[in-house]
């Protein structure tokens, strides 16, 4: 298994792009997902940056780091948003290699915390993620911000 940046996938960008709207865009429009992957960093600096983890070249998941992940908390940043992992490689911990991956790039960016928000409880609780309060997303719905505080000896 490993994680890459999409401008680093060998299937190729479009197809990264189809993969995040597959799992995440049932309530967004294709071309959100394609100028925001398309405008993203394929650079160690700079947001916003998408993520696949692949087993061998399939996508068995992916996550992004965000600037916001389209909720009313404007004013915290970064955000770990679109984590996903296929069912049927579920049950690995691969979620949370796929959060300490994010983790680490945003300690090596230079943030001393990072952000989620989510309809689920217990299970970012259960890698450190400290519930925080509830904003809302941009259709009026409400949902748990986490945060993320990094160690500093975890920085670079």
């Amino acid at each position: 298994m490993k994680i890459v940046n999409v401008w680093d996938f060998s299937g190729g960008i479009e197809c990264a792009i189809q993969y995040f709207h597959a799992k995440w865009g049932s309530k967004v429009n294709y071309n959100f997902y394609y100028d925001a992957i398309s405008h993203s960093s394929s650079s160690p600096i700079g947001l916003p940056r998408f993520y696949l983890l692949l087993d061998k070249d399939v996508i068995v998941g992916c996550y992004a780091l965000l600037v916001n992940d389209l909720v009313s908390r404007q004013d915290l940043l970064p955000w770990i948003a679109c984590l996903y992992v296929e069912p049927s490689y579920r049950g690995r911990a691969l979620g949370s290699i796929l959060l300490k991956d994010g983790i680490e790039k945003t300690a090596n960016l230079g943030y001393s915390c990072v952000y989620l928000t989510t309809d689920h409880s217990e299970y970012y609780e259960k890698y450190g993620w400290e519930r925080i309060q509830d904003a809302y997303n941009y259709y009026g719905e409400q949902g748990r911000v986490y945060q993320y505080c990094i160690p500093h000896s975890t920085q670079s």
